[in-house]
């Protein structure tokens, strides 16, 4: 069996807000990359439930992290649908995504 690892370091400030972000993800040619922001989601097989890590650093612009949230809401359906196959369910979430760029103001 082989093993993969995806690291994370989070560098916090004085009232533990992320200032810098740096991940790396070797198999996939990733060293040391710095991010402004991570939606991280795991499923929890024993209580049945998605537990979460968002975090963003102070540098973060709004304008950005909409783009950030609208690109996760797209992606979301095209992983539903390798997920379970169901296309129609996955076109109802890339919908939603489109609706939440018209909404948010960044659709082009």
């Amino acid at each position: 069996m082989k093993e993969t690892e995806i690291n994370f370091n989070v560098q916090l400030d004085e009232n533990h807000i992320p200032e810098k972000i740096i991940w790396a993800a070797p198999d996939g040619g990733v060293v040391s990359a710095e991010s402004k922001a991570i939606l991280l989601s795991v499923w929890d097989d024993k209580v049945k439930e998605a537990l979460r890590i968002d975090l963003w650093t102070k540098e973060m612009p709004i304008d950005e992290m909409k783009r950030f949230f609208h690109q996760v809401l797209h992606s979301l359906g095209d992983s539903y649908q390798r997920a379970t196959d169901e296309e129609e369910i996955a076109e109802e979430i890339r919908k939603f995504a489109e609706y939440f760029a018209d909404r948010s103001g960044i659709k082009m």
